[in-house]
C-alpha cells in the first residue's frame, strides 16, 4: 500500500474530510520529515509508515477541538507536530509553529516552503519569553512538558475564550492533580 493510501485510509477511518491535495501534502511532508530526520534527529519514528499513525493521524486527532478557532499555536512544534498536519487539513486557519531550537526552526521554514503553506508562521523563541501582539483562539502541544509547565508558561499566548490543548499519549492524572485551581 502506497503511503498516500495509508493516508486515505487512515483519514476515512477518523471520519476525516481532507481538502483536495491534502492527502499529497501530507505525503511530501512525511518524506520531508524522514529525510531531514536522518541528520536532524527531529523524531525517534524513523519509517514514514509508522510516521502515518504515530505522528500523522495522532495529530489529526485534534482537529475537532479547533473547529470554528481562526487561529492556532504549537508550542514545542520540533518537527511540526501537530502544526503542520493541521494546516494541511485546515487551510484557512492561521497556524504558527514556535520552537526554541534553530535546527528545528529551520527545517520547519523549510517545510513550510516546500509545502507552500502560506497560512503558517515559524517562531524560534523559548514560550515563555515569547510576546507577541496577538492572542490565539487556541494554544496546542503534543509532548512539550508536563501539563503545570504547558499552562504556566503559555497561558499568557491565549485569546480571551481561546484554549490550552495538551496532547498526552497516556490519560495524565497525576499532572492533573497537580494542576492549581483557577
Amino acid at each position: 500500500m502506497t503511503l498516500e493510501a495509508r493516508i486515505q485510509e487512515g483519514a476515512a477511518r477518523m471520519a476525516l474530510a481532507l481538502p483536495d491535495g491534502a492527502v499529497a501534502k501530507c505525503a511530501a511532508y512525511l518524506r520531508l520529515l524522514e529525510k531531514w530526520n536522518r541528520v536532524h534527529n527531529l523524531t525517534a519514528v524513523r519509517e514514514t509508515e509508522r510516521m502515518v499513525v504515530l505522528h500523522l493521524l495522532d495529530s489529526f486527532s485534534v482537529l475537532p477541538h479547533i473547529d470554528g478557532a481562526g487561529s492556532v499555536l504549537d508550542v514545542g512544534s520540533g518537527g511540526g507536530l501537530p502544526g503542520i498536519p493541521i494546516a494541511i487539513a485546515r487551510p484557512g486557519l492561521n497556524v504558527t509553529l514556535l520552537d526554541s531550537s534553530s535546527k528545528k526552526t529551520t527545517f520547519l521554514e523549510q517545510a513550510r516552503t516546500e509545502l507552500a503553506l502560506t497560512h503558517v508562521e515559524v517562531i524560534c523563541a523559548r514560550v515563555e519569553q515569547w510576546h507577541p501582539d496577538r492572542f490565539f483562539d487556541v494554544v496546542v502541544s503534543r509532548a512539550f512538558a508536563d501539563l503545570g509547565e504547558f499552562v504556566a508558561q503559555a497561558q499568557h499566548l491565549v485569546a480571551p475564550n481561546g484554549r490550552l490543548l495538551a496532547m498526552k499519549g497516556v490519560y495524565p492524572f497525576e499532572e492533573i492533580a497537580r494542576l492549581p485551581a483557577t
